[in-house]
Order: C-alpha cells, then sequence, then structure tokens
C-alpha cells in the first residue's frame, strides 16, 4: 500500500502499537490521549482519519486496533527511532536521556535506503540505547521478556536488560547511581510495607523505590 502518512499520524500509530503491548484488548482512546498528551477530540478525529485509511479497526466505545498494515507501518518506525538513538549515542556522544527527543525528529524520513544502509552501517544492532529491541528489515522484533526488577526476592539477583520508562529525568536519575544496561544486581532486603529495595551494585549498597523498581526490565540469574 502505497500510502503517504503526516508525522502526527505516524505518531498515533506508534503510539497505538506501544499501548497494545501491555493490553490483551484493544486501547482506548482515552490511553492515545494521554500517551500523547493531547486532547480526546483530537484524538478522536484522528483515529476516524486513519480507520479511514484502513490502517486501524476502531468501534464506538470498544478501542483502537491496528490492522496489519497498520503494524506494519508502526514497527517501521520504531525500527527508525532505536536505530537513529543508536548512532547518537555511538557516534555523536548523546547520553541515553538526550536522544530520544532527537530521534522523535528523524524517525520520519521516508527513504528505506537510508534506513537500511543505517542499519548496515551500526553492523546492525539487536536493541537501543535503552534496550529496548530493534525489529529487522523484515518487521521482525523481539519483544521484552516481562521481568521487572519489582518481582524479585531477597538474594535473588539479575542484570539489567531495558527500561520501561525512558524519560530523560528517570535515565538521570539511573546514571546518577551508576545503573545501566549490564548492571549486575543483588536484591538485599525487600520491604514488606512499600516494596523498596535495597540492592547491591559492585561494592555499592544502595535503597530504591518501587517506582524505580516497576521500571527495570532484568534477567534472574542464578537458580
Amino acid at each position: 500500500m502505497n500510502l503517504e502518512l503526516s508525522q502526527t499520524e505516524e505518531n498515533y500509530l506508534k503510539a497505538i502499537f506501544s499501548l497494545s503491548l501491555s493490553r490483551s484488548k484493544s486501547v482506548s482512546t482515552n490511553a492515545i490521549a494521554e500517551k500523547l498528551d493531547t486532547k480526546a477530540s483530537s484524538v478522536t478525529d484522528m483515529v476516524k482519519k486513519l480507520s479511514e485509511k484502513k490502517l486501524i479497526d476502531y468501534k464506538k466505545y470498544q478501542g483502537v486496533s491496528l490492522t496489519e498494515e497498520g503494524k506494519k507501518r508502526a514497527v517501521k518506525i520504531i525500527r527508525k527511532h532505536r536505530l537513529w538513538e543508536v548512532f547518537l549515542v555511538k557516534h555523536l556522544d548523546f547520553n541515553w536521556d538526550e536522544v530520544h527527543e532527537v530521534a522523535e525528529q528523524l524517525e520520519h524520513v521516508k527513504s528505506i535506503k537510508l534506513t537500511n544502509e543505517l542499519d548496515r552501517f551500526l553492523e546492525f544492532p539487536t536493541h537501543d540505547p535503552h534496550g529496548d529491541p530493534i525489529p529487522d528489515a523484515d518487521g521482525n522484533i523481539d519483544h521484552h521478556i516481562d521481568v521487572m526488577l519489582a518481582s524479585l526476592h531477597k538474594n535473588e539477583t539479575c542484570v539489567v536488560l531495558g527500561v520501561k520508562d525512558s524519560s530523560p529525568s528517570f535515565l538521570k536519575y539511573l546514571d546518577g547511581h551508576e545503573i545501566k544496561l549490564g548492571s549486575e544486581i543483588i536484591v538485599l532486603e525487600k520491604e514488606e510495607f512499600d516494596n523498596s529495595m535495597q540492592i547491591q551494585i559492585a561494592d555499592r549498597k544502595i535503597s530504591i523505590s518501587q517506582q524505580i523498581t516497576k521500571n527495570l526490565f532484568v534477567k534472574k540469574l542464578g537458580k
């Protein structure tokens, strides 16, 4: 389907795709409005437009889901976004908390050749600087196994795979505590009252809130 989309339309497809990963049912227009920080009335208008282009299925009061073509479009946008994030960090010395906004602009470049050459130049990375998987040229994507640090218990060990929250404030917080992709974490204590944790990273012991543990993807190590 040779269908030109505006940047706004592409942003909606990407947002719906992202929201659909954590929902078994259709995505509500309110959730889309919150994700994109816009008015519900604006979402309704755009949803109707995307439905007319056969990129989403929309039933009033039942929510929104992407069609197969809509998913293909969304994954292509995500592929470009994450490749540009890798490029900005590896070759232009951006910090991981700086790249999202710039990649939001670069992801709308239409050239398929540029995207594929960028992928080749970067030696076909599988994950972006935040640990999110990068779709390949055929649109295949391996999503995170949804294991959060919050699910671990005392004396369990894990390694950080990615972040659920990629906001600059959260990433700067992690930098301040030297928590990064590949960091090995040992859970020393888990408070029953508020699920906060005392953890060990290398030779340092720190306390972190449940808000932090709910936003770190990890892989359990050991038994």
